[in-house]
């Protein structure tokens, strides 16, 4: 019996490792982003019936993990509040560093507001580069103002 998402996840990375298969490729499969995917095998999203079919037959997952895909998950991935994982903690040191710097920046531009988590999207990608290869991220989040009431 599945108690949690975490359960899934932890069945998903590890059919993953056993069968060598790249996130790109279940992206293709499910007819989403990789990023978007990757975010939801990983447990950060929920999945459409039809695509937990198909990462349950990718991963040879039970009826009731394609079940657990489905449900809304409980956000949030870091087990600690300072990330440990030293790739994690670079991006916890730039918002660190810079966060203040894309706050000023966005409500210059757009006004006291945020930028959405949820109507969002990324995309990763290998920027080829003679002093060592570069990680491009570029990531687009629909502005919410603040309203007054």
């Amino acid at each position: 019996m599945i108690t949690d998402r975490q359960h899934v996840t932890a069945m998903i990375v590890s059919a993953k490792v056993t069968k060598q298969i790249k996130w790109a490729e279940v992206a293709d499969a499910m007819g989403q982003s990789k990023e978007w995917s990757t975010a939801a095998c990983l447990g950060q999203m929920a999945m459409t019936k039809e695509q937990a079919e198909v990462v349950g037959r990718l991963f040879d997952l039970s009826d009731e993990a394609v079940a657990w895909l489905q449900i809304a998950p409980y956000k949030g991935s870091l087990p600690t509040a300072v990330p440990t994982d030293p790739l994690i903690y670079r991006w916890y040191e730039l918002v660190n560093v810079y966060g203040t710097t894309l706050k000023e920046l966005i409500h210059e531009e757009f006004g006291d507001g945020i930028m959405s988590a949820i109507d969002f999207s990324m995309d990763l990608t290998r920027e080829p580069d003679p002093k060592g290869d570069r990680v491009k991220v570029v990531m687009s989040g629909k502005f919410l103002p603040y309203k007054t009431y």
